[in-house]
């Protein structure tokens, strides 16, 4: 009797299991299939406003707006909304010649209220399109125009590709980090996209018609709010999609302090919304006849891939165990054993198309230190989950800084 419950929940857990990591598996075989190509060069950009929300950017938003300049026809269309800043950023950007407006609200902070003040400024005499960059970005050049074109051509928004760079001195810890986030925001959404399915708003570089950005609330302090307003409009009608020949290129922090309170926010925050928006986007999925929608929750559902492997890892441990002892029956093991095999293929599949020239075999053994350095952040959710916007602490840009390469997947 013990053993027959034992097995059927271990059967279901290990089921799960298996499905995250079979979408995982999918998404990078079918990245790895990939062919994307520019959009023609001659393409005319509709009127577009480039909004950027800052909070104390003074040591970034030069060299930011410096790339976005040559990108419009008027500095005016560039409109940096200084939120709650106590240094220059404000001065930097008027002195830049773009459109500046100042906020001060201390009881509304966060990205999604300064966008919304952005937005508010903008609706009496509204652009085709609105882009979001953040503050502390390159971005290559084309970009801007290719998501502008995009999210008008299809009326629906767009996302470039958005990776992260590493710090000037890295750590082995740092390299992997950036493998981890290209996994999420390479290669998931280029499975999708080669799939024809929409994705998942990564942050910055998005590209909104602009009834579309306007028919939803952005004014909030979620503290990913990038990823709920991508649900939101998917369940609206306006599943965003991926915009493969784009980049816009951020940078891990280099402090210590700073790299956890940056994984601390984004990671809470993917959880909460996975918790959250999972059985909406499939009860809206089902109710609406909408296979974009089930597939984006079966997107969000796979968490963050440090968790998926210590997830694997514990329930792996306690099924061999309790088959050792004769607890349970041999199906679970199988089970779990199935989904090691697609973690593990898709993971390497990933490296091996698109991880190699920033994460060298050798730094491959670091692996397991960097998923216990993430362990104690995932325990900091189940007892005091991250509820506020905190801003990253960010690293002086050297005004020598490199263009962002191009990125051809």
């Amino acid at each position: 009797m013990i053993i027959g419950i034992l097995s059927g929940v271990m059967m279901v857990a290990m089921a799960g299991i298996l499905l995250l990591c079979g979408v995982l598996w999918l998404e990078c075989l079918a990245a790895i299939a990939a062919r994307a190509t520019p959009l023609s060069p001659t393409l005319a950009m509709p009127a577009t406003a480039i909004l950027i929300p800052a909070h104390n950017e003074a040591l970034g938003i030069r060299h930011t707006l410096a790339q976005l300049l040559p990108e419009v026809d008027d500095p005016a269309q560039i409109v940096v909304v200084a939120d709650n800043c106590s240094d220059d950023t404000a001065d930097i950007a008027q002195n830049l010649g773009v459109t500046v407006l100042e906020r001060h609200n201390e009881q509304q902070r966060g990205k999604g209220y300064a966008l919304d003040f952005g937005l508010q400024h903008l609706a009496p005499d509204p652009p085709a399109v609105v882009v979001m960059i953040d503050a502390d970005c390159d971005v290559q050049p084309g970009t801007v125009k290719q998501i502008a074109a995009q999210a008008q051509g299809l009326n629906r928004p767009i996302q470039s590709l958005y990776l992260m760079a590493k710090p000037d001195h890295p750590q082995a810890k740092d390299a992997v980090s950036a493998f981890a986030f290209k996994v999420k925001n390479l290669v998931r959404p280029l499975g999708l996209w080669q799939g024809g399915q929409s994705c998942l708003l990564t942050g910055t570089g998005m590209a909104f018609p602009w009834a579309v950005i306007r028919s939803v609330d952005l004014a909030s302090g979620e503290i990913v709010e990038d990823m709920k307003l991508g649900l939101d409009l998917a369940i609206a009608g306006h599943p965003p999609q991926f915009c493969p020949t784009t980049l816009v290129l951020g940078r891990l922090p280099s402090q210590a302090a700073a790299a956890t309170s940056q994984r601390t926010r984004w990671e809470h925050g993917h959880l909460h919304t996975l918790t959250t928006f999972v059985p909406q986007l499939l009860a809206a999925g089902v109710k609406q006849g909408r296979l974009d929608l089930l597939t984006l929750g079966l997107e969000l559902a796979v968490p963050p891939l440090s968790l998926l492997v210590v997830i694997w890892v514990g329930m792996m441990g306690v099924s061999l165990g309790l088959w050792a002892i004769g607890w349970l029956w041999i199906w679970p093991v199988g089970l779990g054993a199935i989904a090691g095999l697609l973690l593990l293929t898709a993971i390497l599949a990933a490296w091996l198309k698109f991880g190699r020239q920033d994460l060298p075999a050798l730094t491959l053994l670091s692996i397991p230190f960097y998923i216990l350095w993430k362990i104690p952040l995932y325990f900091r959710f189940l007892v005091r989950p991250e509820a506020q916007w905190v801003r990253t602490e960010r690293d002086a840009i050297a005004p020598e800084r490199e263009s962002p390469p191009e990125q051809k997947p």
